[in-house]
């Protein structure tokens, strides 16, 4: 037996590529983006009593990486991007039906627009479902998890010459913390475990529609070169 689903709204987001989006939610507090709802959801029906909510759970589609083959193994950036596990160990994004979900936090509430931070969701996302954080529910204080027992170490990031200027300068046209998010993202270190490059080789992402750029000078340090328009 089959299924159809269909999105309630599509995600404007800060990541506009899926390269140095954090691997969990809440790990870059300073990403933040907008859950545009379709009709009929964009009516206040809809949303009444969500003002009284300060998280969310969405549930998405990985609309860039479904497959038509499931898989029954894969292997998370946690483990070094080496090693398999079952497919239902992990929150890999290669999913039996391309779900995805996240926690993240309801900052304003308006018909048709849900303002929202610490999202790990790239720009142009179907979210399928909205549900409330329940607290006493969804914290199950006694969890564990061997696989991802703790947050990532972070690694330092230091500014190069003018790209904190840069960045500086572009938040203030944006109006949002782009320093505190480009910090916040690449502290996690998003290339692949097993790449150790060299340190003249240049990385990229954009968040928003700057572009960053940074090189890895000595191991354990991301130093960024320069925050320009994408």
């Amino acid at each position: 037996m089959s299924y159809t689903v269909a999105p309630i709204g599509f995600v404007r987001s800060c990541f506009k590529e899926k390269f140095a989006i954090p691997r969990q939610p809440q790990l870059a507090p300073a990403a933040r983006g907008v859950l545009e709802l379709l009709a009929p959801f964009d009516r206040a029906e809809a949303i009444a009593g969500l003002e009284q909510v300060s998280h969310v759970w969405l549930l998405f589609l990985f609309h860039q990486t479904l497959e038509d083959k499931p898989r029954l193994k894969v292997r998370p950036p946690r483990l070094g991007g080496n090693t398999s596990i079952g497919v239902f160990a992990s929150r890999a994004t290669h999913r039996p039906n391309g779900i995805g979900q996240s926690v993240v936090r309801l900052d304003k509430v308006e018909p048709g627009r849900l303002w929202l931070s610490g999202i790990d969701l790239l720009d142009g996302t179907p979210v399928l479902d909205i549900k409330p954080y329940v607290p006493y529910a969804d914290c199950v204080t006694q969890a564990h998890n061997a696989l991802a027992d703790a947050a990532p170490e972070a690694i330092a990031v230091e500014w190069a010459g003018a790209a904190l200027e840069q960045a500086q300068q572009h938040a203030l046209r944006l109006g949002e913390p782009l320093v505190e998010l480009i910090e916040q993202c690449l502290a996690q270190d998003p290339r692949p475990a097993y790449q150790v490059p060299e340190p003249e080789r240049r990385y990229g992402v954009q968040f928003w529609d700057v572009q960053v750029r940074w090189h890895y000078p000595q191991a354990g340090l991301i130093r960024l070169l320069e925050v320009v328009p994408a």
